[in-house]
Order: structure tokens, then sequence, then C-alpha cells
């Protein structure tokens, strides 16, 4: 009798451990089902946005080691609107952004300042890659000065205004992980006149009020979860002007950080970097951090 116990308690065990592990097994299948149906979405639109408002703020009074009361926000928002019919995919996205800050005494300054458009059209070729024409279209919406002297405008509202596009092949994983290969990419840089009357402005030469290159653009975006609550987008532009020292690429490099508090509050950190030795010859680099309200649509 004690055997047959023994026989049925062994039994009992084996099927509770086998059912445990088919469980995992099934469970695991099913995040593995959510993921995939996450990334291939269904036909139609597909839109998504993020508004963040940032605010710092320090006050100082009759402090003995010193500090200068100031305080800064920055609003910003990034937004898609995707489409996919069959072998045709459309991606589109917004960003913009401003930001001012100011310290006691003075004057107020700019934090963050642009207007970003991107549009990529792809038509399937094969795997993960497709034929693609892309559209990239960047300004800023207030004037900017001369970090030296604030009496100098340097730029305003589509004072420069920067457009790209021409036909690619992209590879294309998710809405998440993707890049494009643009070989024949014409650029087009438009600045007022009065920006180039006593010589060149952002590349644009004396007296012109516009330059266009040729050249290759390569654009990718990268975006994942770190851990839980804390997800990490990277965006990079480069490209290479065949017609003038294409040995000098140029780059534009942004990652955001949110790390989520709750439904409606976040940790913020914006870094962006950007060489383009026809504005600058050197990196330019911009970096905000602070606690955002964010707003879902």
């Amino acid at each position: 009798m004690k055997k047959v116990l023994l026989v049925f308690a062994l039994a009992l065990a084996f099927t509770s451990v086998s059912a445990q592990v088919n469980e995992k097994e099934l469970l695991k299948k099913t995040e593995e089902a959510v993921a995939k149906l996450k990334d291939e979405k269904p036909n139609g639109w597909t839109k998504k946005g993020l508004f963040t408002f940032l605010l710092n703020q320090s006050s100082f009074t009759n402090w003995l080691p010193g500090g200068q009361s100031n305080i800064s926000g920055n609003v910003g928002l990034n937004y898609d609107f995707n489409y996919k019919k069959d072998i045709w995919s459309w991606d589109n996205k917004v960003i913009a952004g401003y930001g001012l800050n100011k310290i006691k005494g003075q004057d107020t300054q700019k934090t963050d300042d642009r207007f970003e458009f991107n549009s990529l059209l792809g038509k399937k070729a094969a795997g993960y890659w497709y034929y693609s024409a892309f559209f990239n279209f960047k300004t800023q919406f207030d004037s900017g000065f001369d970090p030296v002297d604030n009496t100098i405008k340097l730029s305003h509202f589509f004072s420069p205004a920067y457009f790209q596009f021409g036909p690619g092949m992209m590879w294309k994983k998710s809405d998440n992980l993707k890049f494009n290969i643009a070989p024949a990419t014409s650029k087009l840089i438009i600045i007022h006149p009065h920006f180039t009357e006593f010589g060149s402005s952002f590349g644009v030469l004396q007296g012109d009020s516009s330059r266009y290159e040729f050249g290759a653009a390569v654009n990718g975006y990268y975006k994942f979860n770190l851990m839980t609550n804390v997800s990490v987008e990277n965006i990079l532009n480069l490209y290479s002007n065949y017609l003038e020292d294409p040995q000098n690429v140029d780059l534009d490099y942004a990652m955001n950080i949110a790390m989520k508090i709750n439904k409606v509050m976040s940790t913020n950190l914006s870094f962006q970097t950007i060489y383009d030795d026809n504005a600058f010859r050197g990196f330019q680099v911009r970096q905000v951090i602070g606690i955002g309200v964010n707003y879902n649509f």
C-alpha cells in the first residue's frame, strides 16, 4: 500500500511540475504574440502624441555659498501619424519644442527652439527592406541672438529653413526600429537676405537667400524600454554634400529619456548634439532635464 501511495505521490508531483512548465511556456508564447501584434499594426492610420511641460526653479536669499535665482520652462510636442496598407508604409513625425530661462538680473534667454517634420514613404521590397522616399523640414519659432552680444540677431522663424528629400532604401523591423539610406538626396537652405547682407550665414553666400546641396543622407530611429517605466528614444541624421567637402559629414543626434513617475508626471532628459560646419565649426550641444507633466493623446 505504501508503494502505491509513493508512486501516486510521485506521479502527482511530476504532473504538477509539468503543468507549471507548460503554463510558463504558454505565458511566454502569449507575451510574444502580444509583442508581435504591437509591431504588426493593422491597415489604416495609427496616431499617437505626447505633450510635455518641464519646469525648473531655483531661489536664493542671503545664501552665502552663492547662487542666482532663476526659473525656466520648456514645452515639447512629439506626434506620430503613420499609415499602413498591404505593402505600403508611410511614417510621419512632428517634433516641436520651445523653452525659456530667466536668471535674476539678466535678460530672458531661449533654452530650446525647434520645429521638425519627417515623412518616410516605403513600398515593400523583401524581408524588412522597403523602397523609400523621404522628406525632412526643419526651422525655428523665434529669433536667435549672438551669445556674446544679444543685440545682434542671427536668425528668426524660417531663417534658416532646411529641406531634404530623396529616394532610397529603408530597413524597418517596427515603428520603433528603422533606418533609411538615401544616396541621392537634395538639400535646400533658405534664409532671409538681411542675414547675408554683410557676409555668409548658415552656408548661404553673401547676398544670396538660398543654398542647394546634393549628397547622401542616412536617418535612423530606435526606441526601447531600458527598464520598467523608463523609455529611451534615439534619432540620428547624417548628411554628406557631394558638391563640397563630402568628408565633412553633418550630424544631428537627439536622445530623449522619459522616467515615468505616474500617469501624468515623469522625469525627462533631452540631449541633442549637432555638427554642421556651414553654421558653426564645432559641436553644438543642448541638454535639458526636469520634472515634466505629460499628456498622451
